[in-house]
């Protein structure tokens, strides 16, 4: 299957482009934002707690979280995936805009932001965390079908009849040669669009809203990070590794290697917060 004549920009005015992935996190954080105050003026999600913060605190943090999700996903990215360039090419640490963002380095830059913020206004990091946790899903979604429109994050090859050749006319005019090949390929950013954005999302909707587990501390951003580490290592299996961390030890990926202590963390989180008695009556 050929892949589609997408064009990374949306729209070129003069020097300023407008790229599809700067849309994806201009969109993932205002609707998530919005998605957030939404169900902290929500009464029936309470029954048991108030809210951890109030619309006005949701917010403030905004900034705290999109300056986070930058500052921890390029950080992340360079650590992670290309140490090199910290002594060979410094100044391209800075290039957030040639690509190179890491969705762990941004979930830790937001763990932390959560820690300061909620020290700051005196609120319960772990559920300023269950809020947050509901709403990442959303970014995402949007997130992965950037990364397909820009035709990066490509899967392993494959002969199923969906497997798409990560190559068109604009990236052979744009770089010169195709670096996905000739080859079909899994669209993992797909995969990855339905399980870690649709996917993950309704199933924190449901904790959030059917189970009411919003009243317990911690349990649905445990749910978030133990989920999105088992999405994220089944998919490293189809998802091509990224270059020069192809042969990692036991096999494994950086991605896998990344998401395993999520798992012990995220059921560290619903251990405890099931394990804590909920409050039967919401305070004054």
């Amino acid at each position: 299957m050929p892949f589609p004549e997408f064009d990374p920009v949306l729209v070129q005015l003069g020097p300023l482009a407008i790229r599809w992935y700067a849309l994806a996190y201009v969109a993932g954080i205002l609707i998530g934002w919005r998605y957030a105050v939404a169900m902290v003026r929500n009464p029936r999600l309470w029954a048991l707690r108030p809210p951890p913060a109030t619309p006005e605190q949701i917010d403030d943090f905004i900034l705290w979280a999109t300056l986070a999700i930058i500052v921890g996903g390029r950080l992340g990215h360079v650590l992670f995936y290309t140490p090199r360039i910290i002594w060979t090419d410094p100044l391209q640490i800075l290039q957030i805009w040639n690509g190179g963002m890491s969705f762990h380095g941004g979930a830790i830059g937001v763990l932390l932001a959560m820690i300061g913020f909620s020290w700051k206004n005196r609120i319960d990091p772990w559920r300023l965390g269950d809020l947050v946790a509901a709403v990442v899903p959303i970014g995402l979604f949007f997130g992965r079908i950037a990364n397909f429109i820009n035709g990066e994050l490509w899967g392993r090859p494959t002969d199923a009849p969906w497997g798409i050749v990560f190559c068109n006319d604009h990236i052979r005019k744009t770089l010169g040669w195709c670096p996905a090949g000739e080859m079909a390929r899994h669209p993992s950013q797909l995969y990855e669009a339905a399980l870690e954005g649709i996917v993950l999302f309704l199933v924190l909707r449901w904790a959030t809203h059917g189970a009411k587990l919003l009243n317990r501390r911690g349990v649905v951003m445990g749910m978030f990070t133990v989920l999105y580490a088992v999405f994220r290592i089944s998919l490293e299996n189809v998802r091509q590794p990224d270059a020069g961390l192809e042969n990692l030890p036991l096999g494994l990926t950086m991605g896998m290697y990344l998401s395993i202590p999520m798992i012990l963390f995220g059921g560290w989180l619903i251990w405890r917060g099931m394990r804590e008695p909920a409050p039967t009556v919401q305070a004054a």
